[in-house]
C-alpha cells in the first residue's frame, strides 16, 4: 500500500488518473466495437427477441391474441394517465414552489370519478372477453372429433369413427445425429419430437376430446390456442380450425410426474387431400397390426420387435440394459419376474402393479408388441431363460 507521502506527491495522483482514464478508453473502444452496430441494425439485434404472445394459426388463438393486445393498451393507457398526474403533481406542487398539503381526496366529485371511471374500464373489457371466452367452450358443429388420452408419460390419439388410434411417444433426435450439423438439427426440437404425430386436415373444425388414464396431465399448443387439462374419469373438450400447413409443437403444460418434461406434443396440419392418404395409410397400419396378433412370430422377430417397445415403454424407468434405479425402480437383469413364471410375468406386463409406478400395458400396446417385449425382457438385459411368448397367449390371458 502507498504511503502517506505518496498520497501527497502530486505525480501519483497523475499516474491514477492517467490508468483510469487508459481503462475507460478501452471500454469504450470495445462498446464502439460491439454494442454501437446493434443500434443501426435492430432488425439483427433482436431477430430471435420476444416477449409478446404469438397469434397462432386459428380463429381461437387470433381472439385470444387480440384481446389480450387489447387490455394491454388499455393498461398502458391506465399507467400513462396515472404516472403522468403523478410526475405533473410533483414537478408543479412541490414543497420548494410553495405548495401546500390539502384534503382534496375528501372530494365527493373525484371519489366518484376515481370509482366510476375504473368500473367503466372493467364493463367495457368484459364484452371482449366474454365473446372470447364463450367461442372457446363452444365446440358444436364438429367436423370430426379426436380422443386424447394422457399415459405418463405418452399421449394416446383416437380419431372417433376412423378405427384410427394410436401412441405418441418423446423420441431423443440427438440419438440420430451422425455430424455436427446433425447434431444441430436435432437439438433444435430438442425434447419436442414425438415418433407418431397427431396429424388434423386444415380447414376443419376440430373437437378434442380430453382425459387421462392417470394422473392430472394438461394438452397444449400455444399456436392452436388450446390448453386443457386431462384429468382421470373426466373428460373436457376443446376445439380448433387450423388455417395453415405445418407442424405445431407443444407440451404436457402440467406437473404429471418425475418425467413430466417428456411428454412432448406434435400437430402435423396437412390439406385435406393429403390428409385423407394420411388417414388411409393409418388403417392399412391398424389392419397390418391385428394381422400381426394372429400369426406365429419367429424368436428373432420377437427379439427385434421387443428391443424396439423395451427402449420406447419400458427404459425410461428400468434403464436401458435393465439395470433399473436402485430404491426406485427394480431390474429387469435377473429379476424373479422376468426369469420366473411367464404367466406372471405377462400378467404384471398386462395390468401393471397397484400402488407402484408399473403401469398396465394392456390398453397401450397390442398382442404382438407385448408378446415381442415380454420375451425380449426374459432373453435379453443380461437374462437368457431361453422360452418365447406369442401373441395367442398374450389374447389368451387378456
Amino acid at each position: 500500500m502507498p504511503s502517506k507521502s505518496t498520497f501527497n506527491d502530486l505525480s501519483y495522483f497523475m499516474k491514477l488518473t492517467t490508468i483510469v482514464n487508459s481503462f475507460l478508453n478501452k471500454i469504450k473502444n470495445i462498446s464502439n466495437l460491439y454494442l454501437l452496430p446493434l443500434f443501426f441494425t435492430p432488425q439483427l439485434a433482436f431477430a430471435e427477441f420476444g416477449l409478446n404472445l404469438t397469434e397462432g394459426v386459428t380463429s381461437v388463438s387470433r381472439d385470444i391474441y387480440g384481446l389480450h393486445m387489447l387490455i394491454f393498451w388499455v393498461c398502458v393507457g391506465i399507467a400513462v394517465v396515472v404516472f403522468g398526474v403523478m410526475i405533473w403533481s410533483m414537478v408543479f406542487h412541490r414543497k420548494s414552489k410553495g405548495a401546500k398539503a390539502s384534503n382534496f381526496h375528501e372530494s365527493t366529485a373525484i371519489e366518484l370519478v376515481w370509482t366510476l371511471v375504473p368500473l367503466a374500464i372493467l364493463v367495457a373489457i368484459a364484452f371482449p372477453a366474454t365473446r372470447v371466452l364463450i367461442d372457446l367452450e363452444n365446440t358444436d358443429e364438429a367436423d370430426m372429433t379426436v380422443k386424447i388420452t394422457g399415459y405418463q408419460w405418452k399421449w394416446q390419439y383416437e380419431y372417433i369413427g376412423q378405427d384410427v388410434s394410436f401412441f405418441s411417444n418423446l423420441t431423443d433426435v440427438q440419438k440420430k445425429a451422425t455430424n455436427d450439423s446433425a447434431t444441430r438439427e436435432g437439438m433444435k426440437h430438442y425434447l419436442l419430437e414425438v415418433d407418431n404425430h397427431l396429424v388434423l386436415p386444415v380447414g376443419k373444425r376440430i373437437r378434442f376430446l380430453m382425459t387421462s388414464n392417470d394422473v392430472i396431465h394438461s394438452w397444449w399448443v400455444r399456436d392452436l390456442g388450446v390448453k386443457q387439462d386431462a384429468n382421470p374419469g373426466f373428460i373436457n373438450d376443446a376445439w380448433a380450425n387450423i388455417d395453415e400447413p405445418g407442424i405445431y409443437r407443444g407440451q404436457c403444460a402440467e406437473l404429471c410426474g418425475k418425467d413430466h418434461g417428456f411428454m412432448p406434443i406434435v400437430v402435423e396440419a396437412k390439406s385435406e387431400a393429403d390428409y385423407q392418404i394420411w388417414l388411409g395409410e393409418q388403417k392399412e397400419k391398424q389392419k397390418a397390426l391385428a394381422a400381426a396378433s394372429g400369426k406365429e412370430w419367429s424368436k428373432e422377430d420377437l427379439m427385434a420387435q421387443g428391443q424396439k417397445v423395451y427402449s420406447t415403454n419400458c427404459a425410461s424407468c428400468h434403464g436401458v440394459t435393465g439395470g433399473g434405479i436402485p430404491g426406485v425402480f427394480p431390474a429387469m437383469t435377473g429379476s424373479p419376474i422376468t426369469t420366473g413364471d411367464v404367466n406372471a410375468h405377462i400378467d404384471i406386463v398386462l395390468n401393471g402393479k397397484a400402488g407402484t409406478a408399473m403401469q398396465a400395458f394392456g390398453k397401450q400396446l397390442s398382442d404382438s408388441d407385448l408378446a415381442a417385449v415380454i420375451t425380449y425382457e426374459r432373453n435379453a438385459l443380461g437374462n437368457s431363460v431361453g422360452d418365447i411368448v406369442q401373441p395367442s397367449s398374450i389374447k389368451s390371458a387378456r
